[in-house]
């Protein structure tokens, strides 16, 4: 088990094929999961690279960030590429994990070669929005909001078709520790990046899955076109984690976006 002190607090890390001489591709969670969200494209992706992975803040086995801002959670992530010593990395963010995404390559450009952004965008849900949300968890628990959360992570078929598989990624989600998950809607609710998102100047891949329920293909496409030459893939018939629900798809993808810009 790899953990680093960051701020004082453990972030939960794994570094797979460490003794590659490949690129670096860094991965960040999205709400509500942990580092295991991004196990079915790793064995897909090319065997020369190294891969990066973490748990956010607050969860998984990471210890808890109050109150930290997106911006905290990009500095988060710098401090795992300087651990491990990647002077630049290929980085792919799910959800939130995208936004982290975007902000560490707005904020050190020169850290990062290309970013692959799932089912994200600059700005994600409204004020209200969030703030019912994090109500209704104090109230309840994440046990009150976990019906429809699935529902929106996951396409009708795979939830019809995959039982069991559904249950674990419920159980993902209300094992999460409730305060973490409370803080990063927060950084959430208040992160707004459209400014940061028209200035990048780095090769940007979005991914959305045709039937996501948490930021739906028109959002994500009105990203891509927010920053200057990005692309636009959606893969047909998943939800919010297409690397879930299609890993083969989102591996390709990934794959050869990231080897056309270097890696």
């Amino acid at each position: 088990m790899q953990a680093l002190n960051v701020n004082g607090r453990a972030i939960h890390f794994r570094l797979d094929r460490a003794e590659e001489k490949g690129p670096l591709l860094a991965f960040s969670n999205s709400l509500g999961t942990d580092l295991r969200v991004f196990d079915g494209i790793v064995d897909r992706l090319p065997a020369n690279w190294r891969i990066l992975r973490y748990d956010t803040a607050g969860h998984g086995l990471s210890g808890h960030a109050e109150r930290a801002s997106i911006g905290d959670h990009a500095a988060d992530l710098l401090a795992i590429l300087d651990h491990v010593e990647a002077d630049k990395a290929y980085v792919a963010g799910l959800s939130v994990g995208g936004m982290i995404a975007q902000a560490l390559a707005s904020a050190r450009p020169d850290r990062v070669a290309a970013l692959c952004l799932m089912d994200t965008a600059p700005k994600i849900g409204t004020a209200e929005m969030w703030t019912a949300r994090m109500d209704a968890i104090r109230a309840g628990g994440i046990e009150a909001v976990a019906e429809p959360v699935m529902e929106r992570w996951f396409s009708a078929a795979f939830r019809a078709s995959r039982p069991a598989e559904l249950a674990v990624w419920r159980s993902m989600l209300t094992r999460t520790p409730v305060e973490g998950y409370l803080d990063l809607c927060a950084a959430i609710r208040d992160a707004d990046l459209t400014d940061r998102a028209r200035r990048l100047d780095l090769p940007v891949l979005f991914i959305c899955g045709s039937e996501d329920g948490s930021t739906p293909p028109e959002l994500v496409k009105a990203a891509a076109e927010l920053v200057p030459g990005a692309r636009y893939l959606e893969i047909e018939g998943a939800g919010h984690l297409p690397c879930v629900e299609s890993p083969d798809a989102v591996a390709a993808a990934i794959t050869g976006f990231f080897k056309e810009h270097g890696a």
